[in-house]
């Protein structure tokens, strides 16, 4: 093989090569904007939580030993705001917390999809037996029993999918935090709920939801 006929096919071979290049670089491109395009028409918008009550059958803390008994029961709704999106959630827990320290076992909720512009309710118990406080937070948690009402987040973490038709999106993290407020008598410093009935508190609160 000549030089004249080496350097045509090695021309060749670049042109091909830069050829490939663009077409898939094309292609890609398209799929990204398609991807965009309908990402932009549907608009997905963030669940909504709402805790709607907590009833309180314990709630007892040993300064002491900054130990913190908490048994809650708590009704959790969610509901699907999309037109055209359906939403499965998966690997989805709840647990209480005092100023982020966690503060009862985690509650594994069962996976669930909801359709478009629906609403599930989730029921469920949350409790912590001698949960060990830092001894800052013990410390603001006498402080507030003693102010007449403490601040417990319940929250829920886990992930989701987005369905639109017969697509199926991957999994997207989701954390949900709901403010729900505990009265005390501040002379005591002992919870309301410490009776032998539980306290109820219709809260309906409504949760921050990042994703």
């Amino acid at each position: 093989m000549g030089d004249g006929e080496y350097c045509d096919l090695h021309d060749r071979e670049k042109s091909q090569r830069r050829l490939v290049v663009v077409v898939l670089g094309s292609v890609l491109f398209l799929i990204g904007f398609l991807i965009l395009l309908i990402w932009l028409i549907l608009r997905p918008t963030k669940p909504h939580f709402i805790l709607q009550d907590a009833a309180v059958y314990a709630f007892n803390f040993s300064s002491s030993g900054n130990l913190l008994t908490t048994n809650l029961q708590i009704t959790l709704s969610f509901r699907n705001p999309n037109h055209r999106i359906g939403i499965y959630y998966e690997k989805l827990q709840a647990y209480a917390a005092y100023r982020d320290e966690q503060i009862t076992l985690p509650a594994v909720l069962q996976p669930v999809y909801i359709r478009k512009q629906h609403v599930a309710v989730w029921s469920m118990l949350l409790a912590g037996q001698n949960m060990a406080l830092e001894p800052y937070n013990g410390f603001s948690l006498t402080k507030d029993q003693i102010a007449g009402t403490v601040m417990v987040n319940v929250k829920a973490d886990g992930r989701i999918r987005w369905k639109v038709g017969h697509f199926l999106s991957g999994l997207y993290p989701i954390h949900v935090n709901c403010p729900a407020y505990i009265d005390f008598d501040g002379r005591s410093g002992k919870a309301a709920a410490i009776r032998p009935e539980p306290v109820k508190y219709q809260l309906f609160m409504d949760c921050r939801v990042r994703l």
